[in-house]
């Protein structure tokens, strides 16, 4: 996957996983020239786009440009290295209403923001997390990329094998060649079809809960989780918490 070298990355750390899902007011009258979300999706890729949204996570900050996950209350835009200073990446905190104006663009699936340029305006939502478990598998779930959403009641699988050839819950690295502190791949099951969710650690690094919980996972846990619909040659959510399920 894309990295970024994440400066300030504790302090962002602690706003991208923290308060996910939690209420939220305001409504999503739109300025004059400003894109409703069905506008957006239906646009051109490489065309210029213009959108009011919300922040819900912020990934990382390196010279001068922000990647920040935000949605709307019809949508979700991922926005990759917007133009942002430091001063300014600390005022985008989970729930602070922006404009961002730049191109609609699309990598290896994931469809994003880039080249964008934002301004901070009044208001505050935070998303609910969604319930998108019946939807995996589906053509639908694409639909709804980008959202905060939660997936219920699924078996974790092997994700691979140690270097003593035992099964194990989870790899550094979507390959095993990664250390602790690298992201975290492991799959999960429903239904009898298996997927592959990851913790993106300049999202949520080593030292965050959910990260943590992913490494004490055994082969057979009932799990619910909630994180970002990511797509990277297909579903591929970027969680940020892991629970056991009832």
């Amino acid at each position: 996957m894309r990295k970024l070298t994440a400066l300030l990355l504790a302090g962002a750390l602690v706003l991208a996983c923290v308060g996910c899902g939690a209420g939220g007011a305001d409504t999503d009258k739109k300025s004059e020239g400003v894109m409703t979300y069905d506008e957006y999706a239906a646009a051109e890729l490489d065309s210029q786009v213009v959108i009011e949204t919300y922040v819900q996570a912020k990934q990382s900050w390196w010279e001068d440009k922000a990647t920040v996950y935000t949605q709307d209350h019809d949508g979700a835009y991922f926005l990759y290295d917007m133009a942002c200073s430091e001063e300014d990446y600390e005022k985008l905190t989970p729930g602070t209403k922006i404009k961002v104006t730049g191109y609609k663009s699309e990598w290896s699936g994931e469809v994003e923001i880039i080249d964008a340029t934002f301004e901070i305006e009044d208001g505050s939502y935070i998303a609910e997390a969604e319930d998108v478990t019946s939807l995996l598998g589906s053509d639908e779930l694409i639909d709804h990329q980008n959202k905060f959403v939660s997936f219920k009641g699924m078996t974790v699988e092997a994700a691979g094998q140690d270097a003593d050839g035992n099964d194990v819950a989870y790899l550094y690295s979507w390959d095993g060649s990664g250390q602790d502190g690298d992201d975290l791949y492991f799959n999960v099951s429903l239904d009898g079809n298996v997927y592959t969710f990851t913790v993106e650690s300049y999202l949520c690094d080593s030292s965050t809960e959910v990260y943590n919980a992913v490494k004490a996972l055994n082969i057979g846990d009932k799990i619910d989780m909630e994180g970002f619909l990511y797509w990277y040659e297909g579903v591929n959510p970027h969680i940020t918490s892991v629970t056991k399920a009832d």
